[in-house]
């Protein structure tokens, strides 16, 4: 007899089996709904003692529907769209996935900057336009062991996308409160101020949280203060760019070019100036996939709402604030 509900509120996956088989085991039966409003949400949570939530908002009127102390696991990496402060003061356990996926958004995010760096997406639209003078779009073009990498934020995903780098023999600079000198000497880069990897580096990396102190970071002000021709890469999180700024800056030739795989709302709206910025490389938010990605999302995930029964604590906590 199962004593209450796994709650997905929410999922794009092929299949539920590792939910289903978390659930078995906990003694509960598996409620999957395809939740986009808070109120289809609440409504799911009568019986709930545990939620797997994708991307349904879960916030303050959720949290008070949960009957008795629950688990709450975010599927990925971000997890805005949880009250975490309301869900803790409840008494509940709140859990994130965010190592499923630092491989292949590393793989990404060099993908993209190679790319950018080599002029790949200019030289590939002049070609598609019946040109033949390469060099003519391509320059400048120094070689790589000449270019400055910037790194605004060097956590997991971060170091992933430096070890990958370090052979092409780019320098490096980092922008991270957290990154100290003694772990910059082990690291082979150097530590500095924001805006002076704004200004300093050919290509600049956002691998930063959306926080109150970094949404917005990338603006007018901090495009016209990056050096002239540079690149920008965004995989991290949508709101760190003024996408009306990037697609400016990308226009006047501020920027020599950038890729996003990552906007502040998705799917990218018809109406977005990104659309018909040029030189702009655009992915839809998939540098976390790769086929082996999914499944070790979803196992994760529902190995923490094993781990919230048999009594353990959470391999992946949502940090406090």
């Amino acid at each position: 007899m199962t004593q209450g509900t796994l709650l997905v509120t929410d999922y794009t996956f092929p299949a539920l089996d590792a939910e289903t088989t978390a659930a078995e085991r906990c003694g509960l039966s598996l409620d999957a709904r395809q939740c986009r409003t808070e109120a289809e949400v609440v409504a799911g949570l009568a019986e709930a003692r545990a939620v797997l939530v994708q991307f349904a908002p879960f916030g303050a009127a959720a949290v008070a529907a949960l009957a008795q102390p629950s688990v709450i696991v975010r599927y990925g990496v971000g997890y805005d769209n949880i009250d975490v402060a309301a869900a803790r003061a409840a008494g509940h356990t709140v859990c994130y996935v965010p190592d499923y996926c630092s491989e292949e958004v590393a793989d990404h995010t060099v993908a993209a900057l190679l790319a950018l760096l080599r002029r790949l997406p200019a030289l590939d639209a002049h070609v598609r336009a019946g040109g033949w003078k390469g060099v003519e779009i391509a320059r400048p073009l120094p070689p790589f062991d000449r270019q400055v990498v910037g790194f605004i934020g060097l956590g997991r995903i971060g170091r992933a996308v430096l070890d990958r780098l370090r052979p092409f023999g780019f320098r490096f600079l980092v922008a991270d409160p957290a990154l100290t000198n003694d772990e910059a000497g082990r690291l082979g880069v150097g530590r500095a101020a924001h805006e002076c990897v704004l200004g300093e580096a050919d290509a600049v990396l956002l691998h930063a949280p959306s926080t109150p102190q970094t949404r917005d970071m990338i603006d007018a002000r901090a495009l016209a203060s990056m050096k002239r021709g540079a690149v920008l890469v965004n995989c991290a999180r949508g709101d760190l760019v003024v996408e009306a700024d990037l697609a400016a800056a990308l226009a006047d030739g501020t920027l020599a070019a950038a890729a996003l795989d990552v906007f502040r709302s998705e799917p990218l709206p018809d109406d977005s100036p990104l659309r018909t910025a040029p030189n702009l490389l655009l992915t839809p938010h998939l540098s976390w996939y790769s086929d082996r990605a999914i499944g070790r999302l979803q196992s994760l995930a529902a190995e923490e709402v094993e781990r919230f029964f048999r009594g353990e604590p959470p391999r992946r906590a949502v940090p406090a604030a």
